[in-house]
């Protein structure tokens, strides 16, 4: 496959609006998205979905079971979502999900340093994966010899983490 340059290129400040999935127990996933993580219910659809956000935007996350109450986890192999990411403002608010995370005992299933950002990895109760990160300032963000961006995944450091909330 050749990647070229299209026409046309995506405006800049364009954004993902919303992810919207598929559950087995709504209430389930509500104490996940909402107890848990801090999201706010903005709107039911009596048992079967529910809308969330964070600071009252109309939705970031929804949540239904039109096909898929009562469903087993998603597979682990197969094709899908990989994962919902949600982006903290500060470090210090990945922080502080982290202490709740962890006083709930939630398991995670990583956390890495990519350089541009820092990410605690977990997957909800339905088994679709979860990433919660910040992101640096941009021009920390790590640059190749040739100016291109320079990602890579290196342990993150869950008590250095934590550290900011002393």
């Amino acid at each position: 496959m050749t990647l070229h340059h299209p026409d046309y290129v995506i405006p800049a400040d364009t954004k993902i609006g919303h992810v919207h999935l598929k559950v087995s127990d709504l209430d389930r996933s509500l104490a996940f998205y909402v107890s848990l993580l801090g999201f706010e219910v903005t709107q039911m659809y009596g048992d079967q979905a529910a809308f969330i956000s964070a600071g009252g935007y109309h939705h970031h996350i929804g949540l239904n079971t039109w096909q898929s109450k009562g469903a087993p986890r998603a597979p682990v192999y197969g094709v899908g979502l990989y994962h919902t990411a949600i982006v903290y403002p500060t470090r210090r608010d990945l922080a502080y999900v982290l202490r709740r995370l962890r006083d709930h005992r939630y398991p995670l299933t990583g956390a890495s340093d990519h350089g541009v950002s820092e990410a605690l990895y977990l997957d909800d109760p339905d088994g679709n994966g979860v990433e919660l990160y910040w992101d640096r300032p941009k021009e920390l963000w790590p640059m190749d010899e040739n100016g291109q961006i320079g990602m890579y995944t290196r342990p993150l450091s869950l008590e250095g983490l934590l550290a900011e909330l002393d």
